[in-house]
C-alpha cells in the first residue's frame, strides 16, 4: 500500500514538474518572440509563437490531468521556479543562444518525461503516460528542428 502512495504523489510531483517546466518555457519563448533580431528574425519569430502556444496547451492538459487523478497543479510563478529546473532567460541573447538554451531545455524536459512516463506506466495509468509520451514525442521533434538550425 505505502508503495502505491509513493508512487501516486512521485507521479503527481512529476507532473507539477511538467507544469512548470512549460511554464516557465512559456515565459521564456515570449521573451525571445519579442526580442529575437537578426537575419532569421522571421523565421525564429513564428518558431517562438508556435512553441509558447504549445507549452500553454501543455500546461492546462497538465493541470487538468493532475487534478483528474486526485493531485493539485502548481499555480503560482513562485511554485513554479521551486519546482522547475529550468531557468528564466537573462536577457540580451543572441538568436543562437536562445536557440541552444531551448535545445538544452528542451532535452532536460524530456529526460524529465521519460521518468515520469515510467512512474505513470508503473501505477498502470495509461492515460498519463500517453498524455507524456505525446509530448515527449514533440519535444524530441523541436529539439531536432532547433538543432538543425544550429547546425
Amino acid at each position: 500500500m505505502s508503495t502505491h502512495v509513493k508512487s501516486q504523489t512521485e507521479l503527481h510531483a512529476a507532473l507539477n514538474r511538467q507544469t512548470a517546466n512549460w511554464t516557465l518555457l512559456g515565459v521564456k519563448l515570449h521573451h525571445y518572440h519579442w526580442y529575437v533580431s537578426g537575419a532569421q528574425f522571421f523565421a525564429l519569430h513564428e518558431k517562438f509563437e508556435e512553441l509558447y502556444n504549445e507549452a500553454a496547451g501543455y500546461v492546462d492538459e497538465l493541470a487538468e490531468r493532475l487534478l483528474a487523478i486526485g493531485g493539485q497543479p502548481a499555480s503560482t510563478m513562485t511554485q513554479y521556479l521551486a519546482l522547475s529546473e529550468l531557468k528564466e532567460a537573462t536577457g540580451g541573447e543572441s538568436a543562437k543562444e536562445m536557440v541552444a538554451q531551448l535545445v538544452k531545455d528542451f532535452a532536460a524536459v524530456a529526460e524529465e518525461l521519460k521518468q515520469a512516463i515510467s512512474a505513470a506506466e508503473e501505477l498502470s495509468d495509461q492515460p498519463t503516460a500517453d498524455l507524456l509520451i505525446g509530448i515527449r514525442t514533440s519535444v524530441e521533434k523541436s529539439a531536432w528542428m532547433l538543432n538543425a538550425y544550429l547546425a
